[in-house]
């Protein structure tokens, strides 16, 4: 069968994404970034759209979720800064389970920044500053690292413990595809598959 690739130049605005994303910084980036991907979506011929079936929908449903979780998170995490010596964070291990548990029902982003800001508190230091946080790195890698690992990795518990998930589903369906419901999929695959080996990885790393 005869095999055609269109719209090939969108392999050079990846490019110019991942460049922009490497070498430019914050606050510029992000305006150069929409103005790659809208060059893309305008300049792609609209039959290349509909031969992939391309759709919005997925993407509004996942952009209204996030800018409601965004959105509050500034206060959350002002009240953690405030009250974290009374959340029990003792340990790596704690940090990477309690890190771990909300970033399964939450973004890791904001689940990240609300731990670190936490275990920054613990001793003084402000996550707003930059040298504080170069000084708690260098003096609590593995908190860091159970902070890091645990909001990455849990992510993958619910369909709202990462953006891609929702998205992905959502895709899914617009496709006509089965996908399991919120319950069935923690039940059948996060429960049995996900958590013994992430309860693994924090038995190794994060004992203490």
């Amino acid at each position: 069968s005869h095999f055609h690739c269109y719209g090939k130049w969108n392999f050079s605005a990846l490019l110019a994404l991942l460049l922009i994303l490497v070498f430019v910084p914050n606050g510029v980036r992000e305006p150069l970034m929409v103005m790659v991907a809208a060059f893309s979506y305008f300049l792609t011929p609209q039959h290349v759209f509909e031969a992939n079936e391309f759709s919005w929908r997925p993407l509004i449903e996942v952009a209204w979720i996030f800018l409601g979780i965004f959105g509050t998170m500034i206060p959350v995490l002002d009240y953690v800064e405030i009250h974290a010596p009374g959340f029990h964070l003792a340990s790596d291990a704690r940090f990477y389970w309690g890190t771990g548990l909300l970033s399964g029902v939450l973004d890791n982003a904001p689940t990240y920044l609300t731990f670190l800001t936490a275990a920054l508190s613990l001793d003084h230091l402000d996550i707003n500053h930059l040298p504080d946080v170069a000084r708690f790195a260098a003096g609590h890698g593995s908190r860091l690292a159970a902070i890091s690992l645990a909001a990455t990795l849990f992510g993958g518990l619910t369909y709202i413990g990462n953006s891609p998930n929702l998205l992905i589903r959502a895709i899914a369906e617009s496709r006509h595809v089965p996908a399991p419901g919120f319950l069935a999929y923690f039940i059948k695959y996060a429960l049995p598959i996900l958590i013994p080996v992430l309860a693994l990885v924090g038995l190794i790393f994060f004992r203490g």
